[in-house]
């Protein structure tokens, strides 16, 4: 859920990157809205799994190329791993823990149970096991910290007991093996669990740090190709888009016409169903990443919100949304009432966001870039 300094910045990351948090705050407004079957609520629930699936990917792309890079260097150290781990934990732990004490707080005043609150300061909360209620959205920040962690250690340990002739190759098959060992996770829960539901999916595979870690390392995975074959990369981004476009029609509306469902397909489900969507969005990568300007009004906008997704993401739904349903009532049969109250949420999400952002982000980046 982060981003790159300004001078850096590429304009189709940026998109992807303000389309994946606009997704995940829609996707949370099935809280809002009364409970159906019909088409809108279905969108928003799969637009909420789809955003945090794009931001999987793009994390994957985006540190990829910068410990690939740090790689390369002589030599590659401890003090490298710590270089690279100290500029992660400078972009993602400052907010976090910051929204994490905000949200305990919150939780005394709703009256929400809080237990086991030292995981979430270790990020062990889904770790190997169900999500635990609190603070539910952390779960994959959860992902996201053990990817920056595990990546750069195991390449390191990996080097110590194979001495690589060529890094480049090395490093591709460090990110390879780790690909293929948390892919083996899914199936290893396909025979140890009995899972025939979407609702036991969601919480004991889905939101699980050991079955998600694939998803980031094929962002890791892409970001090699696109550092060693980059003429490949940009002849084919069209290529890429429309398979990407056909493996999302697939997922969302080709699995219910021929009725792939859980409960008689539960290996598809359990097992590919969720590296099927990452190599989808990684198929859009080609293309985005080569988007590297748009000077277009419309394009401001689209900036702003991915230099504040982080702060949107950590504060959306347990700090806003939480308050806001338990101190303001609304009919959501009336559309005046439920609209207002859509409008508050979204008014009130960005704009504290872009102060987090403004006044407590951005000065700590700041800070260690000056290091």
């Amino acid at each position: 859920m982060t981003g790159n300094q300004k001078e850096s910045r590429v304009f189709g990351l940026d998109l992807m990157r303000a389309m994946a948090i606009s997704l995940v705050v829609f996707g949370h407004c099935v809280w809002i809205f009364p409970e159906s079957n019909g088409l809108f609520h279905q969108l928003m629930v799969l637009s909420g799994f789809l955003g945090v699936e794009v931001f999987f990917v793009l994390s994957g792309f985006l540190i990829g190329k910068i410990l690939y890079q740090l790689y390369l260097k002589e030599p590659y150290s401890i003090k490298t791993v710590s270089y690279f781990l100290k500029r992660r934990w400078f972009r993602t732990l400052p907010n976090y823990y910051l929204i994490l004490l905000i949200n305990i707080g919150v939780g005394t005043i709703v009256g929400y149970p809080l237990y086991a609150l030292w995981k979430y300061f270790f990020f062990l909360q889904n770790l190997n096991t169900t999500m635990l209620a609190f603070f539910p959205e952390s779960w994959s920040l959860s992902v996201e910290e053990f990817a920056y962690v595990i990546l750069p250690v195991f390449l390191l340990l990996l080097s110590l007991i194979i001495k690589p002739k060529n890094k480049s190759r090395f490093f591709v098959f460090s990110v390879s093996v780790l690909l293929l060992f948390f892919f083996c996770t899914k199936i290893y829960y396909q025979y140890t669990t009995a899972n025939t539901s979407l609702t036991q999916w969601n919480t004991s595979l889905k939101a699980v740090v050991i079955y998600r870690l694939d998803s980031i390392f094929i962002g890791v995975l892409c970001s090699w190709i696109y550092l060693n074959f980059t003429s490949f990369w940009q002849k084919n981004k069209f290529v890429f888009f429309v398979l990407g476009t056909l493996i999302f029609l697939f997922q969302f509306v080709g699995i219910g016409y021929f009725r792939l469902l859980i409960e008689s397909h539960p290996v598809f489900w359990n097992v590919f169903y969720l590296p099927l969507g990452s190599i989808a969005v990684a198929c859009f990568l080609p293309f985005l990443s080569d988007w590297k300007e748009e000077r277009a009004v419309w394009s401001k906008p689209i900036v702003f919100v991915s230099l504040i997704s982080y702060s949107v993401y950590l504060l959306h739904y347990s700090v806003v949304l939480q308050l806001l349903k338990y101190f303001i009532s609304y009919d959501a049969q009336k559309p005046l009432e439920l609209y207002g109250f859509v409008a508050a949420y979204v008014g009130i999400t960005f704009g504290l966001s872009y102060l987090l952002h403004r006044f407590y982000e951005k000065p700590i980046m700041d800070l260690r870039d000056k290091n």
